[in-house]
């Protein structure tokens, strides 16, 4: 039987189902009820030095983009870190742990980026009892502009000094959340390891603005009338959450670097996505703000159920095997074919495929044959991209065919090769390998 306890970064929960710090996070009373659905564990929403407390706006914060059947595919929000006291806090954050030690509690700390506010609050933090700390260099908004967050985080010699204080000066694990709003991921990670980082957790949210409303002409959301880009999450962020974990991963710099993956995270699906790239544990916010904590339950059902189909008793059976597949365009197999496929008994006539592929693609479908209206593929035009398989409503009704070794592409005539050929030495490359 599946066992989902996780052991990550020195930190034990019994899933590895963490809600990421945001306003769900935010108070003792919405972390209990978290753990009482099934949470591993939380991450405590974004606390500041002592002082004055951070002013959030009094309005509109959260925009969304929405599909046409009104599910919520991309979520943009203006809050800032927690606008609660910072003694309140920690006491709750002391409450909570006591009542629940077995799972993981980690705060989240963005202060201003000198020595001693740092070496001021990490020990306050490290006295509640909870089991690490996360560094919040990925704020977009607001925390930024103030010299905190993004403006940390996209410079990787200040992520690498606020780690080296926070192993200094604390004995929790430190986890750095690394913003997506920098060109290469892989240079905060490698400053965030040489800072002393235990792990990191990517992404946070992504610089966006939701939209503009056609009638009063101002961005929205908008507060008297004005707005500010906003941090970007949702499903829709999936792909570059993905592509950003799986580029770490990989890195000869930063592989074996634990991982919390957190991106557009809605279902076991997406959460085994993470794990097989890589992620010791994943990190949900917009899927519970949406569906309520209760979502926790059918995401450790699925990823149980998926385990003991495949016979894996823990998520170390299956992290990490889906890296060696990740590559560079530049090594991808060029003598590799593949042919669509329209499965006839499927067909419901729609033309879609014909549509997409005429007027978009490689004219490799057909309309009508014997003047009956008919699709299917033209073998000699098709070069396998896809699109087809894509715009097709009928699940499996198009698919791809690898063409074997021996097999005459009949779009180019040639016979189809068993050897590796990619574009570091095919001959059409000036710079290719000898």
């Amino acid at each position: 039987m599946a066992n989902l306890h996780t052991h990550f970064a020195g930190i034990s929960s019994p899933n590895p189902f963490w809600l990421a710090s945001a306003p769900p996070t935010d108070k003792a009373v919405n972390v209990i009820r978290a753990f009482e659905a099934g949470w591993g564990g939380v991450v405590w929403k974004t606390l500041g030095e002592a002082g004055p407390a951070v002013v959030n706006v009094n309005g509109p914060r959260y925009g969304g983009l929405m599909s046409p059947d009104r599910r919520l595919t991309g979520f943009n929000n203006i809050e800032l870190i927690t606008d609660r006291d910072l003694e309140v806090n920690l006491r709750e954050i002391k409450e909570v742990k006591r009542a629940w030690p077995d799972r993981a509690v980690v705060v989240s700390l963005m202060v201003p980026c000198n020595e001693e506010a740092w070496k001021a609050i990490l020990p306050r933090v490290e006295d509640t009892g909870c089991d690490g700390i996360e560094l919040n260099f990925g704020c977009p908004h607001g925390m930024s502009e103030r010299g905190m967050g993004a403006a940390v985080g996209q410079v990787p010699e200040y992520i690498q000094m606020v780690t080296a204080w926070c192993k200094q000066y604390s004995k929790l694990p430190v986890i750095v959340k690394l913003t997506p709003n920098i060109t290469d991921i892989r240079l905060p990670a490698r400053a965030a390891k040489a800072g002393g980082a235990d792990a990191i957790s990517l992404i946070n949210t992504i610089n966006s603005i939701m939209g503009v409303d056609p009638y009063s002409l101002s961005m929205v959301p908008s507060t008297g009338g004005k707005g500010s880009h906003g941090g970007y999450c949702g499903p829709a962020v999936k792909p570059i959450a993905l592509n950003m974990v799986a580029e770490i991963a990989r890195d000869p710099a930063t592989a074996g670097l634990p991982i919390s993956g957190i991106g557009g995270i809605s279902t076991w699906r997406d959460a085994f996505d993470f794990i097989a790239l890589g992620a010791g544990n994943v990190q949900v916010c917009t899927a519970a703000m949406v569906y309520g904590f209760k979502i926790v339950q059918e995401m450790i059902d699925g990823l149980s159920n998926y385990m003991d189909e495949m016979g894996f008793t823990s998520i170390e059976d299956f992290r990490g095997r889906a890296i060696p597949t990740v590559s560079d365009w530049k090594y991808l197999n060029l003598n590799h074919i593949t042919k669509a496929v329209i499965d006839q008994d499927k067909c419901i006539e729609c033309g879609r495929c014909h549509i997409a592929c005429e007027d978009t693609s490689h004219q490799a479908i057909m309309a009508t044959k014997d003047g009956q209206r008919h699709f299917e593929v033209k073998e000699e035009e098709c070069v396998g991209c896809n699109l087809c398989t894509l715009v097709c409503p009928v699940p499996e009704c198009i698919t791809l065919r690898n063409l074997a070794p021996g097999e005459v592409d009949l779009r180019t005539g040639k016979t189809v090769s068993a050897e590796h050929l990619d574009w570091t030495m095919h001959p059409n490359n000036p710079a290719r390998a000898a």
